[in-house]
């Protein structure tokens, strides 16, 4: 069932800020009404289109009363009235409720879990797979914390995506990813097993996390010139420590005052995390929904290299071209998760 009157609340919300708009406001003001301007558009479209249908469908009933125009009205009706439940299905996913995250920037973690050099390896593919996907978005993709291993997998990598909705495309890839294939250390040919961890988190703003100083221990790393002698050194690495929780980062970059707001930015940006996850473990004690958990121990996906096929464990979804998925067309799983998280919570609501 359509919510008419939470349809003309919107519509009028957005008209005044259209207004608002015009008039002109001053620098703060007119980015907090775009912001709101930009969330509502598509949400008035979808009104104002069902709408529209809603009065071509009354006016062409209107029609039938008319000898001249009834045949017209008859063969136009089973259209309009066909078009009628997928407007209206449209528009119920469009008054959902979004996540606030959705239109922020991310902070990636990939880590190896079980498998140990082959799952290093394996983080590295997932590290140019999540590359690619933001390059063919357009997205900027900046590594903040990288460490390898001798044979060139990944000890550790974060990394910070910026562009257009970001995390809501990204939110759901947060779990434990699994391989299945041959090593390139394997002698014998034997199909492995290994695994690795993805953390994606929604960038923490100012607002979000007020971070008390007198909680925080900041160590600088000292590196020495040639031969041990001290001309030279540098204390550039940055390790940051929040006490209450026991989170560590660090950062490495050239710069010591960028490390110092590197390290920081990651660090609100994980207790801005663990903050959201409390808040949603508390929602989900009634939904079972697996899709969008962030669950970091679920296993959601296996890349399963001699059958070249990848399985999305959450959904149920199996596409047989693994080459395309590890050169990062994600699309098609990013689209199916959405859809299952929308169908999930338009049955929350309307139960």
């Amino acid at each position: 069932m359509v919510p008419y009157e939470k349809l003309a609340q919107i519509t009028q919300r957005f008209e005044f800020l259209e207004a608002k708009m015009a008039q002109g406001a001053s620098g703060d003001e007119i980015a907090t009404l775009a912001r709101e301007y930009s969330e509502l558009k598509p949400v008035v479209t979808e009104i104002r289109s069902y709408r529209q249908l809603l009065d071509d469908i009354a006016e062409a009933e209107a029609m039938l009363a008319d000898p001249e125009m009834r045949e017209l009205a008859e063969e136009e009706l089973p259209g309009m009235k066909a078009r009628l439940p997928e407007l209206e299905q449209s528009l119920r996913v469009a008054l959902l409720p979004k996540d606030a995250a959705d239109a922020r920037p991310a902070i990636i973690e990939i880590r190896p879990g079980t498998g140990g050099e082959e799952a290093a390896l394996f983080a590295g593919d997932l590290l140019r797979m999540y590359q690619r996907y933001a390059e063919a978005r357009g997205w900027k993709f900046d590594i903040l914390e990288f460490s390898e291993t001798e044979l060139g997998g990944v000890k550790e990598v974060v990394a910070n995506i910026r562009g257009d909705g970001v995390f809501a495309r990204l939110k759901y890839e947060s779990g434990v990813h699994r391989v299945q294939r041959v090593p390139t250390t394997e002698s014998g040919g034997r199909v492995h097993t290994s695994a690795a961890t993805v953390a994606v988190l929604p960038e923490a703003e100012d607002v979000d996390i007020h971070i008390d100083p007198s909680d925080l221990r900041i160590d600088t790393m000292r590196a020495s010139g040639a031969g041990g002698q001290h001309v030279n050194t540098t204390d550039s690495a940055v390790r940051i420590t929040h006490v209450p929780t026991g989170i560590v980062v660090t950062s490495s970059e050239k710069s010591q005052h960028q490390n110092r707001a590197i390290a920081m930015q990651v660090l609100k940006t994980r207790l801005y995390d663990m903050e959201r996850q409390r808040a949603d473990a508390e929602r989900a004690a009634s939904r079972k929904s697996q899709v969008g958990s962030g669950d970091r121990s679920e296993r959601i996906r296996t890349y399963n290299f001699p059958q070249g096929r990848v399985s999305d464990h959450r959904i149920g979804m199996t596409l047989y071209r693994l080459d395309q998925v590890m050169q990062g067309d994600l699309d098609e799983f990013v689209d199916a998760l959405t859809a299952d998280d929308q169908a999930a919570l338009l049955a929350e609501m309307e139960a």
